[in-house]
């Protein structure tokens, strides 16, 4: 499968705003989503992480390209576009990855383009290569209280998460493990082929369930809730792992 790349483009001036359009819909890895005529309407958008490069004019009335740019996440990049070519240093200082002087030919559009389309690729392999790393961990080491603790990762059976601490229950312990640390950050930790998140409060090792019911997973006399948010994900893996005769792509 082919890289693409979602874009939009952020200009005031039609014409400048059009060409740059036209040469994202001719560029075969390059997906226009959307174009606005300034940055505070492409707020919402951009926020929402569907787009990841953005073609931002400088000079426009409101909030100007490198006031917007301060304000958009990291991982979505962008080619300043502009007539002055002193804003480039204060451009590269904001998550650019290039600057394109008007009037933009399409060899100048295209060579950074490329250069977006690299760094995607480049992201790509960063993160299989960390989930590689993560599904091959055969340990966590967690703070707890005022010690390092070392945790089989093969021995948790599940994780619930509390405010901004982490209760994690093993197989062999009847205490959990309290620890300081976010959901979102020990999931990353986790062998995500086999640590599935299920609740936004609840993480899940899928190799120690033995009873699932009532869209609800049963340790014991625990009983952990599959909500809406992470039903997809669970599905998948039930999916992918259930004995039936009827065709892979029935409904479980």
């Amino acid at each position: 499968m082919e890289t693409t790349l979602k874009c939009c483009v952020i200009d005031d001036e039609p014409l400048a705003r059009d060409l740059i359009c036209s040469f994202i819909k001719k560029t075969p890895f390059l997906e226009l989503e959307n174009a606005y005529a300034s940055a505070s309407e492409a707020i919402r958008s951009i926020i929402s992480g569907n787009i990841e490069l953005v073609f931002l004019d400088i000079q426009m009335p409101e909030l100007n390209g490198i006031e917007f740019a301060r304000v958009i996440p990291a991982e979505c990049r962008i080619v300043f576009v502009t007539a002055y070519e002193q804003y480039a240093i204060d451009g590269f200082r904001h998550n650019a990855l290039d600057y394109l002087l008007k009037p933009v030919s399409y060899s100048e559009f295209l060579a950074a383009a490329n250069r977006a389309l690299q760094w995607k690729e480049m992201r790509m392999r960063t993160e299989s290569n960390q989930i590689l790393q993560s599904n091959n961990k055969k340990y966590i080491i967690v703070k707890s209280e005022y010690k390092l603790v070392q945790i089989e990762v093969d021995k948790i059976t599940y994780i619930e998460g509390l405010k901004d601490y982490v209760k994690i229950f093993t197989d062999n312990s009847a205490n959990c493990i309290m620890s300081l640390i976010k959901m979102k950050t020990i999931e990353q930790y986790l062998p995500s082929n086999r640590f599935i998140r299920v609740h936004r409060s609840f993480i899940v090792n899928m190799e120690k369930v033995s009873v699932i019911e009532r869209n609800r997973i049963v340790f014991g006399k625990t009983y952990i809730p599959i909500s809406e948010t992470y039903k997809d994900i669970y599905s998948n893996y039930i999916q992918n792992h259930l004995v039936t005769d009827r065709p892979q792509n029935d409904e479980v």
